[in-house]
């Protein structure tokens, strides 16, 4: 088993849709670890503010079919994948870290760059992995949250029951 974290993001039908997330991977991994829920404009784009999260798994399942596991929730929850990289989605899942794997396997870089550029990725992953190491800087993701600029991406916490 590899300890797998994902980020979880959300602004269309927001709460529906991150609780249904939530819901979908414990049921398919068993026990999550969750972080807080943070609301955060979004990044590139003009849109409704996102509600983000990040859920940590344990997983044999290999890259490629851990993606399509993701997809497939993604799918159940109404996203559309359009032209535009950067648009409203009613979920995002996307797979951070798979144990120490640093590369490209089944098209998924790993560690995604997000964890170092996005605030709403690095904060709830330095909450929930504070003393885990970013495979590729040897540093752990409490420094690096630490040393990341937050003005310019501010994150609110948010009182969510699952």
């Amino acid at each position: 088993m590899v300890r797998c974290w994902i980020s979880v993001g959300s602004n269309q039908n927001r709460e529906y849709c991150v609780r249904g997330a939530v819901r979908a991977l414990r049921g398919r991994f068993g026990a999550l670890m969750l972080s807080s829920v943070y609301e955060s404009e979004a990044v590139g784009f003009d849109s409704q503010p996102f509600l983000n999260l990040v859920a940590g798994i344990d997983s044999g399942e290999p890259v490629p079919a851990l993606l399509t596991t993701l997809r497939s929730i993604e799918e159940a929850f109404g996203r559309v994948r359009g032209p535009h990289r950067f648009a409203p989605r009613t979920l995002d899942l996307d797979l951070l870290t798979y144990g120490g794997l640093a590369g490209t396997v089944g098209g998924c870089t790993l560690p995604r760059d997000e964890i170092l550029r996005d605030a709403f990725v690095l904060g709830p992953l330095a909450e929930v992995a504070a003393g885990e190491w970013h495979p590729i800087l040897g540093r752990t993701y409490s420094e690096l949250w630490r040393a990341f600029e937050k003005s310019a991406h501010p994150l609110r916490p948010v009182a969510f029951v699952f």
